[in-house]
């Protein structure tokens, strides 16, 4: 089975030309859908004075102001879910809902969330035997990244996270050729099936990865490849607008994917900056069920412009340098300050707090700092945190004479990447 060579469809490889003509139509079709109801965006619109009439080129478009993802959360709360779509809920496939809280909608229409294009580019083929380590429950990963698995003839083991020990007797007892989730977990299994006297590379038949939900450094990609003989690649997107962009052979960055328009914008302005400068990664899917235009990620880029040797012609973003605001993600999950506080409000002992994450050994860690006044039970502080923000910290209590300034941030990343 040759992984290395082919596209997955012809948007892939067109000129310039052609892929700016088609993607101004979906921005048409998208703008006209999303203006076709009272709801966000014609109310943002008119808080703009836009006529949705007047959109009639790239650069009318670029003049929409972005919706931040953090109002999204707030809308959807004070004006419901409804006020977002262009049909019924019930028209929908699924509802998911992810931290913050944020209702993702699913439409009906085939690989509705775009990633079978980034799976083919990362060598998974028909007849593959994919382990899925994504979660099922509530939140879209699992099923968004199953369905495109599926579409291309592979076979699905909806694994969920954790459990390393049932995940290695499903690598053990079953041909698992593919594997999907984060490259620590990932990791995780290998260095657990060396423990039990296994060799990855040669009791497993893991060819091919793809990884995302955390950042992905080169040293740890050659450890973990080295160590399964497998190729990893990752994908970059999210559970409001799918698949963004995802790396090819070829590496070197991240085409973009064809599915949706993908801008680098100054975070002050929300207006695109040439290519090559960093920016904000602002996404405008061609969805139309549920039509999100000009949806700024927070997330920080750059685009390159330079051809790639696999042939692909799209841009690619040069990895996610940043974020724009306060928050950080760690294993898959947005930590929110705000939701932390919200968290720390039920121990009156509590002074001040302060999230701190790293990766020492290229494996995220999350250390919740807390000044006391008094004893306080930490196993109860990390379940609140956890409650709230979905991941569970290690919980320190400083020490006598210890404080966190005022003023000091409420989370602080000290993550460092190659």
């Amino acid at each position: 089975m040759d992984r290395t060579q082919g596209f997955y469809d012809e948007h892939e490889t067109e000129s310039e030309a052609l892929r700016a003509n088609r993607q101004w139509q979906a921005l048409r079709a998208v703008v006209s859908r999303a203006a076709s109801f009272n709801g966000e965006f014609r109310e943002r619109l008119g808080a703009a004075s836009i006529v949705p009439d007047e959109i009639r080129s790239l650069e009318d478009f670029t003049s929409i102001p972005v919706l931040r993802k953090k109002d999204l959360s707030r809308l959807q709360r004070e004006k419901g879910l409804s006020w977002f779509l262009s049909c019924a809920p019930g028209e929908l496939s699924r509802i998911y809902q992810s931290p913050g809280p944020i209702y993702d909608p699913e439409g009906r229409a085939p690989d509705y969330w775009g990633w079978a294009q980034a799976f083919y580019a990362a060598g998974f083929r028909a007849g593959d035997l994919v382990q899925m380590t994504f979660s099922y429950h509530l939140t879209p990963a699992g099923l968004m990244l199953e369905e495109p698995l599926r579409a291309l003839g592979c076979a699905v083991i909806p694994a969920g996270p954790g459990n390393t020990a049932v995940q290695l007797q499903l690598m053990e007892e079953l041909p698992v050729t593919g594997f999907v989730g984060m490259t620590s977990f990932l990791k995780t299994l290998g260095e657990k099936a060396v423990e039990k006297g296994l060799d990855p590379k040669r009791d497993f038949g893991l060819r091919v990865a793809m990884v995302a939900a955390e950042r992905l450094p080169e040293s740890l990609r050659k450890e973990v490849q080295d160590m399964f003989g497998m190729v990893i690649r990752q994908g970059y997107g999210t559970a409001d607008v799918g698949c963004i962009a995802y790396e090819c052979m070829a590496l070197g960055g991240m085409h973009l994917a064809e599915r949706c328009f993908v801008e680098i914008c100054d975070p002050a302005t929300g207006r695109p900056v040439p290519a090559g400068e960093m920016g904000e990664v602002v996404v405008t899917p061609f969805t139309l069920d549920y039509p999100l235009v000009r949806l700024a990620t927070g997330d920080l880029s750059r685009l390159s412009e330079a051809p790639c040797a696999c042939g692909r012609t799209a841009p690619k973003l040069m990895g996610i340098l940043g974020r724009v605001d306060d928050t950080a993600k760690v294993r898959g999950q947005f930590i929110y300050p705000s939701q932390v506080a919200q968290a720390m409000h039920g121990f009156p002992q509590i002074l001040r707090h302060q999230v701190v994450v790293g990766n020492a050994g290229g494996k995220d860690s999350l250390v919740l700092r807390i000044e006391t006044n008094g004893p306080v039970d930490t196993a109860a502080v990390a379940a609140a945190f956890q409650d709230t923000a979905k991941l569970r910290p290690a919980v320190t209590v400083l020490g006598l004479g210890e404080t966190i300034p005022e003023g000091s941030p409420a989370l602080v990343d000290e993550r460092t990447y190659e």
